[in-house]
């Protein structure tokens, strides 16, 4: 068998056997026969492992389409939503003291009223009567009084008269005795009838018989009065100004007994009361503001929180919070669910990039994609703050005035750093909504 010889790596020389043949493709040597079928599948093989290398060199430097958002400087808030029931802010569900027919309404359901004015009259013929009854009893207490006040003075006069005249006779005795011109026994008399006239005096002055007709003045008058409260029971009055939402008797019907007559509410302004979370709560404080949002009636109700409960609501552990908005056009109406906004927490010139550009590992580290002026993809890791809707508050991380990725960031989350060096990014402008609705 001949021997050829061939030169390798810098003059280094190989002696091989003639048969064999050393061949090199796509900068790689390999040995192999003269025969003619083992030379066209070796150089098919290494031919083919060329080809393939190419096409991977050419793999690693894909091309993304994406959509682009600000890292921009600005107030975001820290809200607590929940789920409302409107209430009025005050109402009064009149319920008549007294059970009587309904003699009259002076008002509908949906009429304006104001505080102290006549809605309905309840029929009242009977206490009328005993009103009547009552008032004249009064006026006999009253005559008897007087006819007793003047007794009773009358009475003092004279006792107060006898007894200046008894203390006056005492004391010309008590002289006369002293001179020798009377005796002892007629001191003594005098003395027995100072006495007398002091006790008679003394009594006149109680007023016994002035202080009997006053109780009895006093008695009839109260009977008077309750009388007149019956009477004035069944006049219905509202308490409040505001409008009738219910009247369910009818003129001439005897209303159920602790029912209400009449329903008047205060609609110019709503309470809208929330039951939030232990941890929520303790983020609001009365004076936050707030908004109302009734679900397909735009838009928002401006208002602010004027209670947080100090204590739990024992059935379900949370906290019940009120926020109170005007209602000058009456759109909020009482007993509708809303949604309210309670912004426990407002950051300005804050760090904000929409919500869809943050990207979050499976160990909760959480980051953004970012491309600089060439458009090249850059990974940051990043700490977020306040999370408000479509908005999330950046800590950490970002400046401020960088394009973060939205739509597409997820899949250069995918690759491997190399790679995403290389990654081509085209940027493409926000879909408008009918074109989404097309596609």
């Amino acid at each position: 068998m001949s021997e050829n010889t061939l030169e390798m790596n810098n003059e280094e020389k190989v002696v091989i056997p003639a048969s064999i043949a050393l061949l090199r493709f796509c900068g790689r040597w390999a040995w192999t026969s003269y025969a003619l079928v083992g030379i066209v599948v070796a150089a098919g093989l290494l031919l083919s492992g060329c080809s393939a290398k190419g096409s991977s060199e050419e793999a690693v430097a894909p091309t993304v389409n994406v959509q682009v958002g600000a890292a921009e400087n600005q107030t975001i808030q820290r809200k607590v939503i929940a789920e409302a029931t409107l209430y009025p802010l005050n109402q009064a569900a009149i319920i008549p003291k007294i059970s009587s027919p309904v003699k009259k309404f002076y008002v509908d359901r949906n009429s304006k009223v104001h505080a102290g004015q006549l809605l309905a009259e309840l029929e009242n013929a009977d206490l009328l009567g005993a009103q009547a009854d009552g008032q004249a009893a009064v006026q006999q207490a009253e005559a008897t009084y007087q006819a007793a006040v003047h007794k009773a003075e009358q009475d003092l006069k004279l006792s107060k008269d006898v007894l200046d005249a008894a203390q006056k006779l005492y004391d010309n005795r008590q002289t006369l005795y002293k001179e020798g011109a009377l005796s002892a026994k007629d001191v003594d008399d005098a003395s027995v009838a100072l006495a007398t006239a002091r006790n008679q005096y003394d009594a006149a002055q109680q007023q016994f018989d002035r202080r009997v007709a006053a109780a009895a003045l006093a008695s009839a008058k109260g009977r008077s009065q309750s009388a007149d409260a019956q009477v004035s029971f069944t006049k219905i009055l509202s308490p409040i100004d505001g409008v009738v939402t219910d009247r369910p008797v009818y003129q001439g019907e005897l209303p159920p007994a602790g029912s209400p007559l009449i329903t008047v509410m205060d609609l110019s302004e709503v309470v809208a009361r929330a039951h939030v979370s232990q941890q929520e709560a303790a983020l609001l404080k009365v004076g936050d503001a707030a908004t109302i949002t009734v679900p397909g009636q735009p838009p928002d109700v401006k208002g602010k929180v004027t209670l947080v409960s100090p204590a739990l609501d024992p059935n379900s552990t949370t906290v019940e919070v009120w926020v109170q908005a005007a209602n000058p056009s009456g759109r909020l109406k009482p007993g509708g669910s809303v949604q309210v906004a309670m912004v426990a927490e407002s950051v300005p010139h804050a760090i904000v990039i929409p919500a869809a550009a943050l990207l979050t590992s499976t160990e909760g580290v959480t980051s953004v994609m970012v491309l600089d002026t060439d458009n090249k993809p850059h990974r940051k890791t990043v700490t977020v703050g306040i999370r408000s809707g479509g908005d999330i508050q950046i800590l950490k991380g970002l400046q401020g005035g960088e394009r973060v990725v939205t739509v597409g960031a997820f899949e250069l989350d995918k690759e491997d750093e190399p790679i995403l060096n290389k990654t081509t990014v085209q940027v493409q402008a926000p879909k408008m909504p009918e074109e989404e609705e097309e596609q």
